[in-house]
C-alpha cells in the first residue's frame, strides 16, 4: 500500500536547547558540517525548527531579553540534510537543488511569536538613531491570522515563510565570503554615513568562536576549533541562498540553489509567521519555531545552464526563487514615499536605502496620528505584509522608494478625509508595551517636523 504524508527527518523539542536536540543544530556555513538527515529527490519530507534565537526570547512580556540578547549565537539551522537522487547519487557541486515548499506553520503546541527592536548598543536596527530602545510584542496565532495585545486594533493574516534557506558553502566559496568581508570591516568607512544609522553595528559580522554551534562537531575538539574560526555567520544572505528574508516564499513556492558540495547539505530555520518587506525592526518578523514540509529535485549541471555568474569565478551566483499561488489578499493601499534627502535636509545620490528610510518614517508618522507609538507602528510595519518598493532608480539625483501598508489590517479607516482630524476612537494607546530604557551614549536623530 501506498503511503501518504511527510516524513518527519528533523525534530525539535522547543523546551530543549539547540544543542541538546535529537539532531543537533547548527548556526554557522561550513562544508565539514556534516549532514544529519538524508533525502531522496520526489520524497516529500518534514524539518522542524526552533525560533532564530533558540529560546533565548521568551512569551514573558518583558524587553530584557531582547536587550541582552546575544547576536553571536542567532540563526539556529535545522540541518545539513543530505539530498540524493532517486538511484543514490548525491547532488553534484555544479547542480542546482530545487526546493519545493509544499507546507509550513507554527509547530502544534506552540503557536506564538514575537516582534522586536534591538537596543542600539546591541545591534540596533534600520532605523535605530530613532528608536534606539529595546522593545518586543508578543503575537498569538488564530489559524492563519496574529493579533498582538501589545499593538491592539490590528489583526492580519501571516505570510508564512522560512526567513533562511541555502545549501553549504564550498572551501573556495567559504575562502571568498570571509576575504571580502574581511577587507569591508578592516577598510570600510566606520563613520556616520548610511542613514547615519548603521554604524552602530559592525559593517561584517565575521567568523567567531562565540555562542558557535556546528551540529555534530563536538565543542572543544581540535576539529570545532579549526572549524569555529573558518565558518561563516549567518547574518548576511549570499550565494548559497541563506538569510534571504523574503516574505513571499510561502506554499507552493520553489527555490532554485547552486549546489557548492557533495549532497548539497540543505539546512533552514529562521521561520517567521509574517513580515514586512526589508523586516525594517532587524529582529522585525514575527519571529517563531515551525516546521517545512518540502520536496527537492536535483538539475545536473544548472548552475552553469540557468546561472550566470556576476563576479570573476563560477561561483559568483545568485539563486532563484519561484513565488508560490497562496498569499493574503488586499484590495486596498496607502501608500507612502520617500527620496534620498535624509532628515538633515542633505541630498543624497540615488541612495535607495535612504529612499525606503524615508518611506518608512512617512508611514510611522503617519500611523501614529491614529492612538499608536511610534514603536508599535515601527513593529507593525516590520511585521505586516506591508510592500516595499525600489520605486525609482535613474531620475538623477533622487532614488525613489515606495511603502504600501493594506489598509484593511486596522480596525479603523486610516485614510485621509476632508475636516477630520484622526483621532483613533477605537485604538488606546498602550503604554505598557515591554520596552527598556537606552542607556547608550550614540547620537539620536531628530526630525524636527515629525509628531511629536
Amino acid at each position: 500500500m501506498t503511503s501518504h504524508g511527510s516524513r518527519l527527518v528533523i525534530p525539535v523539542d522547543v523546551k530543549k536547547k539547540p544543542w541538546e536536540q535529537k539532531l543537533p543544530l547548527h548556526n554557522r556555513w561550513h562544508p565539514a558540517i556534516p549532514p544529519v538527515a538524508e533525502v531522496k529527490t520526489g520524497e516529500l519530507f518534514r524539518v522542524e525548527m526552533v525560533d532564530f534565537s533558540g529560546g533565548g526570547i521568551t512569551k514573558e512580556y518583558t524587553a530584557y531579553d531582547i536587550k541582552h540578547a546575544d547576536p553571536s549565537g542567532v540563526h539556529y539551522l535545522s540541518g545539513p540534510i543530505k539530498v540524493t537522487d532517486a538511484d543514490g547519487i548525491p547532488a553534484k557541486p555544479g547542480d542546482l537543488l530545487a526546493v519545493e515548499i509544499c507546507n509550513l506553520g507554527p509547530l502544534p503546541g506552540d503557536e506564538w511569536g514575537f516582534t522586536a527592536i534591538f537596543d542600539r548598543e546591541n545591534g540596533g536596527g534600520f532605523l535605530t538613531d530613532h528608536f534606539p530602545n529595546a522593545t518586543k510584542a508578543i503575537w498569538y496565532f488564530e489559524g492563519i491570522y496574529a493579533y498582538s495585545p501589545h499593538i491592539p486594533g490590528v489583526r492580519f493574516p501571516g505570510l508564512t515563510h522560512p526567513g533562511i534557506i541555502g545549501t553549504a558553502p564550498s572551501m573556495e566559496l567559504l575562502t571568498i565570503w570571509n576575504e571580502r568581508e574581511r577587507t569591508l570591516e578592516e577598510t570600510g568607512l566606520h563613520s556616520l554615513k548610511l542613514c547615519e544609522v548603521l554604524h552602530a553595528r559592525p559593517l561584517a559580522n565575521l567568523p567567531s568562536t562565540k555562542g558557535c554551534v556546528l551540529g555534530k562537531i563536538q565543542d572543544g575538539t581540535p576539529e570545532w576549533e579549526k572549524i569555529a574560526r573558518e565558518a561563516a555567520r549567518t547574518i548576511p544572505g549570499r550565494e548559497n541562498g541563506g538569510n534571504c528574508d523574503i516574505k513571499n516564499l510561502s506554499r507552493g513556492s520553489k527555490v532554485y540553489l547552486p549546489v557548492f558540495v557533495e549532497g548539497a547539505n540543505l539546512s533552514t530555520g529562521d521561520m517567521h509567521f509574517s513580515q514586512g518587506d526589508g523586516e525594517v525592526a532587524f529582529c522585525g518578523a514575527i519571529e517563531m519555531s515551525g516546521f517545512l514540509e518540502l520536496k527537492c529535485e536535483i538539475i545536473r549541471d544548472g548552475m552553469k545552464q540557468y546561472l550566470t555568474p556576476m563576479g570573476p569565478t563560477p561561483l559568483h551566483v545568485n539563486p532563484i526563487f519561484e513565488i508560490g499561488p497562496v498569499e493574503p489578499r488586499f484590495s486596498e493601499w496607502l501608500v507612502f514615499e520617500g527620496i534620498s534627502v535624509d532628515e538633515s535636509g542633505r541630498q543624497h545620490f540615488l541612495d535607495a536605502s535612504v529612499a525606503y528610510k524615508r518611506a518608512v518614517l512617512n508611514a510611522i508618522d503617519y500611523i501614529s496620528k491614529f492612538g499608536y507609538t511610534k514603536e508599535q507602528v515601527y513593529l507593525l510595519l516590520s511585521c505586516c505584509p506591508c510592500e516595499g518598493r525600489i520605486s525609482g532608480i535613474v531620475d538623477s539625483p533622487n532614488a525613489l522608494a515606495t511603502l504600501a501598508v493594506p489598509t484593511a489590517i486596522f480596525d479603523q479607516d486610516i485614510r485621509p478625509k476632508a475636516n477630520k482630524v484622526p483621532a483613533g476612537p477605537r485604538v488606546v494607546r498602550y503604554p505598557g508595551i515591554p520596552q527598556c530604557p537606552y542607556e547608550g551614549n550614540l547620537p539620536t536623530t531628530k526630525n524636527p517636523g515629525a509628531t511629536v
